[in-house]
Parts: C-alpha cells; sequence; structure tokens
C-alpha cells in the first residue's frame, strides 16, 4: 500500500502530495490521528486530506486508515511469526495479539457488507416469523455456535446450539421454510456439519456458513460470510479463527439488535437487573 502511494506521487496534486509524504514519513501516526490534526502536520485542509485517499483510490478518510493500519500491523516484527519453544513470555504476549489484530484488520478489509447484510435479514426474518434459529459447530467452533446462542437469547430470540453431530443431523431434518441455521466451521470440510447443512437447505430452510472461502460448506450455504485464517496445527499457534468467528457473531448479533430496534431496550434492563438481583453483595 505504501509503495503504491509513493509511485502515486508524481500524479497527485500539490497539497495531495503534502498529505502523502506525511503517510510516508510516519504511517501509524497518520492511521491514528484524527482529521484535524492529519491536515494541520499537512498545512493543508481538511477536504484535501480527503480528496488525497480518494484520489489513492478508497473511500475516504475512514477507509483509508482502516486500510493503512491493516498495512502497518503486517509490518510489525511478529505478524505472521510462528510461537517458538525458546520465546520469553513476553514474546508470546507479542506474537500472539498482533496475530490476532492482524487477522480481524484482514477480515475488516475482506469482508462483504453485502453477505452480511443478507444474513442479518434471514436472522432478522426467522426471529420475526416466530421461526426457530440454530448454530450448529464442532470442537472449537461448536463453543462459538454455543456463544453465538447466548447473545441471540439476550435479544429475546429463541435459539438453539448444537455441537454434537447426530443432533445437528436430527434437529436438521426438523427445520423448514422460514426457519435459519447458522454453520460453523474453521476447515469447513467436517462431515457432519456438511451434511446437516444440506439436510437444513433440502429442508428449505435459510443456511448462513461461517467458513474459509473455496471449502466444500462454503459451496453448500445460502449464504456465505468468508472467514479465512488458517490454523498451524503443526506448531504452537494461537486459535485465532475461534475470535474471529466470535467476532462475526458479534457483527450479526449487533446488526440484528439494531434492526429489532428501541423496544429491545426494556427487555434488555428487565434481564440485566434480574441476573444483577442474584449476584451476592
Amino acid at each position: 500500500m505504501l509503495d503504491r502511494i509513493k509511485a502515486s506521487l508524481p500524479s497527485l496534486a500539490p497539497a495531495e502530495q503534502r498529505v502523502a509524504r506525511l503517510v510516508l514519513a510516519d504511517p501509524r501516526a497518520f492511521a491514528s490521528l484524527p482529521i484535524t490534526e492529519l491536515a494541520s502536520r499537512s498545512h493543508v485542509s481538511k477536504p484535501t486530506v480527503v480528496r488525497f485517499c480518494r484520489s489513492v483510490g478508497y473511500d475516504g478518510l475512514l477507509d483509508f486508515k482502516l486500510k493503512l493500519a491493516g498495512s502497518v500491523s503486517e509490518g510489525v516484527p511478529f505478524i505472521h511469526r510462528s510461537v517458538d519453544v525458546d520465546d520469553k513470555t513476553g514474546d508470546v504476549m507479542v506474537k500472539v495479539i498482533d496475530n490476532t489484530v492482524a487477522a480481524f484488520l484482514k477480515y475488516r478489509n475482506d469482508a462483504s457488507p453485502v453477505a452480511i447484510d443478507k444474513a442479518v435479514l434471514a436472522l432478522l426474518g426467522a426471529c420475526q416469523g416466530g421461526k426457530r434459529i440454530e448454530f450448529f459447530g464442532a470442537g472449537n467452533s461448536g463453543i462459538v455456535a454455543q456463544d453465538a446462542q447466548h447473545k441471540f437469547f439476550r435479544l429475546g430470540v429463541h435459539s438453539i446450539a448444537y455441537s454434537d453431530g447426530h443432533m445437528q443431523v436430527m434437529s436438521a431434518s426438523l427445520l423448514g421454510p422460514g426457519d435459519c441455521v447458522v454453520v460453523i466451521s474453521n476447515s469447513g470440510r467436517t462431515r457432519d456439519l456438511m451434511d446437516a447443512c444440506d439436510i437444513a437447505r433440502k429442508n428449505g430452510a435459510t443456511t448462513i456458513v461461517i467458513t474459509a472461502t473455496a471449502s466444500p460448506l462454503a459451496a453448500a450455504g445460502h449464504i456465505h460470510l468468508a472467514a479465512d485464517h488458517p490454523e498451524g496445527y503443526d506448531r504452537y499457534s494461537p486459535m485465532v479463527s475461534r475470535l474471529l468467528h466470535l467476532m462475526i457473531i458479534d457483527i450479526l448479533a449487533t446488526c440484528v439488535a439494531l434492526r429489532i430496534g428501541p423496544k429491545l431496550q426494556p427487555l434488555l434492563k428487565e434481564m440485566k437487573n434480574n441476573l444483577r438481583n442474584k449476584r451476592y453483595t
């Protein structure tokens, strides 16, 4: 990204060139500073900062800064380096955190808002129509499925999570039109999940799959939310894919909550008060 900006310098207006040089001189600062400070440091107006971002191919300053933050993270020392047996605790902390942050930023840059919106509408339709919403996962993805059920249950959405293959197949057999199932798998190659997804789809339920691009499961669902983070099982690697899946569930749950609207507030307040009353003081 920085190389592309450098190459575009001759074609930019003089004021935009000053913004470009600020990016190249200190990309970390540019990614974190407010527009007023960026304009001041570049000796240009705030609209010029925005024009620069659009001149180099981005939607605006926010889009540019998010992509820049991802590029900067890709260049930090421990990104994409595996944890080694000789690492000290401080090294492990940096590697695990930086790899996780890089995966999140990559997802932010690659994710399809259109696919997410389709998934949100499907979940909302099932919720408002009194239909079933179910979450299927195996292994670490089973933990994500349980977390998803918890998040949606907080919204007053009656949902179920299954991590057992036999239960998934049996439950998928009972789904029908209007129902919605979210199938979560990092590899997208788990046989039970594939079978359950196929059965649910044949029965007319909407299937949302959170899995890697080009995996068998990716092609089996109506809506594919791509989550690409291969785990290295041959080394001491953090389970970043599970955190990535949890973040996607958070996005879906938050979007559904916003669509439900203000009427959700009294329910959440009552739920919180009831939970608080059960705690020891």
